[in-house]
């Protein structure tokens, strides 16, 4: 008989499962946010949560329980660099489960598993891009000159555009490469 013993089976047999749980874990290192079932969500919580309490320790003993788990040491470093001191302030409560509804297919609970606290992203850096200023005139000769100035250097990199279209090699056929490779005998002779 079963009593007490509790767990998600998740529908796999002992190590098939905890590879799931620790595959889970390491995604949730890695990424900090993972899109998955409510069910397989639930099941790993608990191993994340431990993950980070050992994070937050950051000990010998504990690195070496983080190895066993996660299996890498760049995810180690990670984890106690990086996720440790972020919930340094925190007792409990590192992650989060939000529900998502019901997956297409096969009709499974889905959810946003994720940390609460979590890296922010820096904003990206927008190239400048150089503008050409008009120069304000009166006459209305001037005004056609500049426009004219205005469409000819946008005529070259048309032109441009236009010779690099022209060296493009032809593509090769798809089945040219293989038929080289599987060709018969008979068709040598």
């Amino acid at each position: 008989m079963r009593h007490g013993k509790k767990r998600m089976q998740l529908g796999r047999f002992t190590s098939w499962h905890d590879a799931t749980i620790k595959s889970l874990a390491k995604n949730m290192v890695i990424c900090q946010s993972i899109k998955t079932t409510l069910v397989r969500a639930k099941a790993s919580k608990q191993m994340v949560d431990k993950l980070i309490t050992l994070a937050k320790k950051d000990t010998l003993f504990a690195r070496r329980q983080a190895q066993k788990v996660l299996g890498e040491h760049k995810l180690v470093n990670l984890l106690f660099n990086e996720i440790g001191p972020r919930f340094a302030k925190r007792s409990s409560g590192f992650t989060r489960i939000i529900g998502l509804g019901k997956r297409r297919g096969d009709n499974a609970e889905m959810a946003i598993f994720e940390l609460t606290e979590l890296k922010k992203k820096e904003p990206k850096k927008v190239k400048a891009v150089k503008e050409v200023k008009a120069q304000p005139t009166t006459e209305v000769g001037e005004v056609v000159d500049e426009k004219n100035i205005v469409e000819q250097k946008k005529e070259p990199k048309a032109v441009v555009k236009e010779t690099v279209a022209d060296q493009k090699k032809p593509q090769k056929k798809f089945m040219g490469g293989l038929r080289t490779i599987f060709k018969k005998k008979s068709d040598s002779l």
